[in-house]
């Protein structure tokens, strides 16, 4: 290897890896497998998730409103009361109603795509920088996205995240199993 590539691989801690790679690759598997699930199962893993991030804000709101009384003499006592409050009735809501907290969740998922793909085709069309095209290319695709997803709703409510989160954990899993099985032949 070359010098930059052993400073590259010494930086990112490239021994220890290399020690402990069975462990990339385990949890690499892993991932895949549960991605594959929530491939299959993506209403379920929507469904999950949405329960899952309205504990969050419950935690979150119930943990917040306590610093704020524990700590009630300084002066954002009010903004931590509201907003630990707004929290926990936000989380509420969410595990109350996971369909609904999704649907809003997916609204903004398509709402983010659409935005964020015109504004990179305008600034690819007018500011042509070096490799412009791709910026032009993940605009459309980002613009087409939030657009279909737009376009199915309500019912893409149901399948958006899970599908989204299936396919991060099959990727990520799958950069960890090549990463596990590139380390574990460098030399220590």
């Amino acid at each position: 290897m070359s010098t930059g590539m052993n400073q590259g691989w010494h930086a990112i801690g490239a021994e220890e890896i290399r020690r402990s790679w069975g462990w990339f690759l385990a949890l690499g598997i892993i991932l895949v497998l549960l991605g594959l699930l929530a491939l299959s199962s993506t209403v379920v893993a929507t469904l999950a998730s949405m329960i899952f991030f309205g504990w969050l804000l419950i935690v979150g709101g119930v943990l917040s409103v306590i610093h704020a009384f524990v700590r009630r003499r300084w002066g954002g006592f009010f903004l931590e009361l509201f907003a630990g409050i707004l929290y926990a009735v936000v989380g509420l809501m969410v595990v109350g109603n996971p369909a609904a907290g999704a649907l809003a969740m997916t609204l903004l998922i398509a709402v983010f795509l659409m935005i964020g793909g015109i504004f990179r085709i305008i600034t690819a069309l007018t500011a042509r920088f070096h490799h412009w095209i791709w910026v032009l290319l993940n605009g459309v695709i980002s613009l087409i996205l939030g657009l279909f997803i737009w376009g199915q709703m309500p019912e893409a409510a149901l399948w958006v995240i899970g599908l989204f989160i299936g396919i991060d954990m099959i990727f990520y899993g799958w950069s960890l199993i090549m990463l596990a099985m590139m380390v574990r032949n460098i030399p220590a």
